[in-house]
């Protein structure tokens, strides 16, 4: 083979292999890693672009860190925005923590990003707190008067719990619980009147931001009205209901009266029966003693007489209860 065509051969395979590194090499950002003072290795920008990374979005990020001057390696910024991170979200959270001096490592800012946690609005509130006003709590005194109480409650995000801690709906829940214990106990409303601060003393004694992704700062009362006297309505209500029971009772025993007052009567003419039944048979007696020669006529008149003379005696003593014929 000639060498002319040899040579022409291989300036071929030289241009196309330059060819293929220009296509596959992302010159431009290497030289830019290179004058930012944050270089990054051919191989490494080479090995994301193959991986399908955005590499380009990857080292802005890190050359955004180098430059504030954060120690971070760009393996983890890979390997995060392979977890299907947001690259840029947890630098520049890094940065402004870095800037307000808050303690946060790229391992958490990691782990926040990935939980679905706004690290930029956490990082926001470690900065400046928020104030979350609870609704309006109803509680009651030992006296019996309700009160209803508004708190504004003063938090701070706790980075270190961001992951895993509650939200603020345990914090106001929390706070409610503490409010309505805190008046229960009292002896009296004019108490929490005359100090409300004795609510957020005592709230905050409870430590009621433990396990919370917050730390509460204060507790503030905002408002205390006085509601109504749900004592004596209690006892007003128990009252009607004893009232009720009581005449419940009542009606029992009176109809158990009258059911045996209908009983008494109904044996009472079971017992008039019965006598009529005996009066009955008294004829028939005399009759057969007649017949049979025990008893006499005038045994008989006798005693026709002395009946006669009873009836004529209760007659006038108005005892005479038989109806008149």
């Amino acid at each position: 083979m000639p060498l002319d065509i040899i040579w022409y051969i291989l300036a071929g395979v030289v241009v196309l292999f330059l060819g293929i590194v220009l296509i596959m090499v992302p010159i431009r950002t290497w030289f830019i890693t290179i004058v930012s003072g944050a270089h990054v290795s051919m191989g490494r920008l080479v090995g994301m672009k193959l991986r399908k990374i955005d590499y380009k979005n990857i080292v802005e990020s890190y050359i955004q860190a180098k430059k504030a001057g954060l120690n971070i390696d760009i393996v983890d910024l890979e390997t995060h925005s392979m977890a299907g991170g947001n690259v840029t979200e947890v630098v520049s959270s890094l940065i402004s923590a870095h800037s307000a001096k808050i303690p946060l490592s790229v391992d958490m800012a990691k782990a926040i990003d990935l939980a679905g946690s706004d690290l930029s609005y956490a990082i926001k509130m470690s900065v400046t707190p928020r104030v979350v006003e609870t609704p309006l709590i109803s509680a009651i005194a030992k006296d019996g008067i309700e009160l209803k109480v508004k708190a504004r409650v003063t938090i701070r995000a706790n980075i270190a719990r961001l992951v895993g801690g509650a939200g603020e709906a345990t914090i106001i829940a929390r706070v409610g619980e503490g409010i309505v214990t805190t008046v229960g106990s009292a002896e009296t409303h004019t108490v929490v009147l005359e100090n409300p601060d004795l609510i957020s003393k005592t709230v905050l004694a409870k430590g009621l931001d433990s396990g919370t992704a917050f730390e509460i700062l204060s507790i503030d009362i905002a408002d205390v009205d006085v509601g109504q006297n749900i004592g004596a309505k209690l006892h007003i209500d128990q009252a009607d209901a004893d009232k009720a029971i009581a005449q419940a009772r009542a009606e029992e025993r009176r109809a158990m009266a009258m059911a045996l007052e209908q009983e008494m009567k109904a044996k009472t003419q079971e017992m008039k029966a019965l006598v009529l039944a005996a009066e009955a048979e008294v004829p028939k007696a005399m009759a057969t003693a007649i017949k049979n020669g025990q008893l006499g006529v005038m045994d008989y008149y006798r005693m026709q007489n002395l009946v006669s003379d009873t009836e004529m005696r209760k007659s006038l003593a108005g005892t005479d209860t038989k109806p008149k014929r």
